[in-house]
Parts: structure tokens; sequence; C-alpha cells
């Protein structure tokens, strides 16, 4: 018999949901660490449970407790997560329970690298999570706001920090979309130490929200010793947003990239969001230009039917007429649709490469006026050309050494 003293709670257990496990911890006076595990792989996995219950047990110096654990295939990152979430509604502790970092989440990222496509997770969802990389999305999103419910909320970021650290991205750049205002900048101290490599900020509507986490986030590097560089992408959702986007855009040297969320916005404004996006054309444009003034990268909302992908297809090649540079999914099957339509197509291409040999060909001859034909072209269409093509070379569409046989080709 226990006397029951505290009980903890976290995690999932549904048979439709994989990937995850239900931990619930009793403090007891006495009897040591006792494990019920109810899972259909104890046969395997009852040893290696009872193992990581005990060490994370000690490491939080709990001496007596009834540990009951419901598993539904969890691996030990999803387990570690939801143990430690238990046990600290029953303890106070300061320390961490961390596992190591692999190899994988040591690749860098950098500003300029590709954002097409960013696939948003739920952050107390962990089952998704496993080998989302696999998908080639730019981005995983690791979401901790609208994904996750209020009194989960702490829980999932116990899961999303072991992610963080655990999990192979397979090269996506490591996002996590943190909360708003005090929640948000708790979430930083579960994510800053441990490998994210870019921050989303949602509902920005000023200069002094991004301030202040840019500040935080300074704080916890030097305080962890980090010196990786960790980006940020304001989200803007609301009509006060969009006017203030250049200010938002402009807030910190670490933001890449902004985006707008189309849903919230749509809302804000009192209008239905519709296919063809006519309702919010005026705050696109206005982010786009925005984020060109910034220099940074324009990121359009993510399109919400999943099942559609002739109307994403279009919805792609307007935002990239519009001037994104990418855009957000919901489900793996949008990101190929993504990346196909926004990448350049054959005769962009083409008309790229014409453009920018004549560009070199007339610095060679010392001369600063770029002509094709009877056609004088002017130096921010050039600019333009130069980025086409060097975009069809990264995405691997257009040879890099093109240029040693284009004059043989099209004489």
């Amino acid at each position: 018999m226990y006397p029951k003293l505290k009980v903890g709670v976290a995690g999932n257990f549904d048979s439709k949901m994989k990937g995850d496990c239900k931990v619930q911890i009793e403090i007891c006076n006495s009897g040591g660490i006792d494990l019920e595990l109810h899972s259909k792989v104890k046969a395997f996995y009852n040893n290696s449970i009872n193992d990581l219950v005990r060490k994370m047990a000690s490491y939080f110096s709990v001496q007596h407790a009834l540990v009951k654990i419901w598993d539904n295939g969890a691996l030990e990152y999803v387990l570690a997560a939801r143990i430690e979430a238990a046990i600290k509604q029953v303890i106070t502790s300061t320390k961490d329970y961390l596992l190591d970092c692999i190899s994988r989440t040591d690749i860098a990222t950098d500003r300029e690298r590709f954002r097409m496509s960013r696939l948003y997770l739920p952050g107390n969802i962990p089952y998704m999570m496993i080998n989302a990389g696999l998908h080639k999305p730019n981005g995983i999103i690791l979401d901790l706001e609208d994904a996750v419910a209020l009194e989960k909320k702490q829980e999932a970021r116990f899961v999303v920090r072991n992610a963080l650290r655990s999990q192979n991205f397979y090269g996506a750049e490591r996002m996590v979309r943190i909360n708003q205002g005090e929640l948000g900048m708790e979430d930083l101290n579960f994510i800053v130490p441990h490998s994210v490599q870019l921050i989303l900020i949602p509902k920005c509507e000023s200069q002094k929200e991004l301030v202040k986490i840019d500040a935080k986030i300074r704080q916890l590097k030097e305080d962890n010793n980090i010196s990786n560089d960790i980006f940020l992408m304001p989200i803007i959702e609301s009509a006060l947003g969009v006017e203030n986007a250049f200010d938002i855009a402009k807030a910190s040297s670490n933001i890449v990239a902004m985006a707008i969320g189309l849903e919230d916005f749509t809302a804000d404004i009192g209008v239905q969001r519709t296919y063809t996006g006519d309702e919010s054309l005026y705050a696109r444009i206005r982010i786009v230009n925005a984020c060109n003034a910034a220099n940074i990268q324009a990121i359009d909302s993510v399109f919400s039917d999943v099942e559609d992908m002739v109307a994403l297809a279009k919805n792609v090649k307007v935002s990239k007429a519009l001037g994104f540079k990418g855009m957000g999914c919901i489900h793996p099957r949008q990101i190929k649709v993504i990346h196909e339509n926004f990448a350049p197509n054959n005769n962009e291409i083409c008309k790229a490469m014409k453009i920018v040999n004549a560009y070199y060909k007339a610095q060679k001859k010392g001369l600063s006026i770029v002509s094709l034909g009877s056609k004088m072209i002017d130096p921010p269409v050039v600019k333009r050309q130069l980025k086409i093509l060097e975009l069809a070379i990264r995405l691997g569409i257009a040879p890099k050494n093109w240029r040693e046989t284009y004059d043989s080709k099209n004489d």
C-alpha cells in the first residue's frame, strides 16, 4: 500500500496515437521506485524502460514513488520527456535531464539558405517528429503555440527540447515556433541551449517584442557558451503588424525572414480567407516590400487544404509572382508541390542565362551597360536574373559551370 502524497501526470495514451506514452508518478513515503508498465512491447523493453525510470528518479532525488506508464511505442526521448514533466509536477528542481546531442544536430545553418518550405509539427505529438526530415522540407517547425493546448504547453516543452537534441532532421533547418508574451520567453529556456537554429515569433505587431526576445536569446547564448547562429522569423498576423512590417523586419540583425499568417490576419480584419487571396493582397505585398527593403526573405502563409494539390500549385505560383521566397506547409505531401512551383522553370533559367552571360561579356569588355540584341538591360534586371540563376544552380536544376559551354551552344 502506498500512502500517496502527490501525483504528476504527463503525456498521451491513445491506441491510435503511436510513438507516445502517458506517465503517472505518485510520490510515496516508502517502497522505493516501483514501476507498473502497460505496453504491448513490454517483453522487449521492460528492462530498458525500468532502467530509465530509476536513473531519472535518482537524478531528481526521488526515493519513493509508484510510476505507472502506458506505452504505445514511445522512443527514449519521448519517455524521458514525459517522465521529467511528470516528476517536475510533484517536486521542485532546477535540474534538467538531458539526452546526448547526436552529431547531426551540429549541421550549421546560414542566413541565405532556402526556406521555400517549412513543415509544421505539433510540439506535443512526438511521433510526427520521427523521420519528418525524410520528406525533405527546407525547415521543420516544432510548434509550441497554436498546435498545443494551454494545459499541455509545459510538457510539450520537454518533448521539443529532447527532439532538438536527439532527432535527425536530415538537413532540414531546426525551427521552433514559440508562444506569445511571457509564455514565449519561458519557451526560450527550453530551446536556445539545445540546438535550435531558427525561432518563429507569432503575432508580431511592434519592434518592442522582438528586441526583448533578442536580448534574452543573447543572454541564454552567453550563459550556455553558445556561438552558433540562432535566427529569427517574425510572423505578421494582424492589421497593425502589417502596418509596422518594415520596423519589425529591422528590429534585429538575427532576423533572416518574415512570414505572414493569413488565418489570423483575415480574422483580424473581419473577412473570410479565400483560395484567390484577393482579400489579403495588400497585406502580402506590404510584407514582400518590407522584406526586400530589409534584405530578408519574405515567406507566405500556409495553404490549409491538404487534399487539393492543384489549388496549392496555383497558390504557390501566385505567391512566387508576388515575390515570396517560400511558404509554410501542414502536410508532407505539400512539400514537393511547393518546391516544384517556387523553383525557376526552364524558360526562366534560359532567359537568366542569356542576360547573365551578356552581363559577364560586357564586364569583360569594360562596359558598364549591358545590351542584348537591340535591348539595353538595366542593372536591377541583371541583379534579378543573377538571383534566379543562383537559385537554379543551388537547386541542382542548372549546372554550376554553365558558362563554359554556353556561347558554343547558343552561337
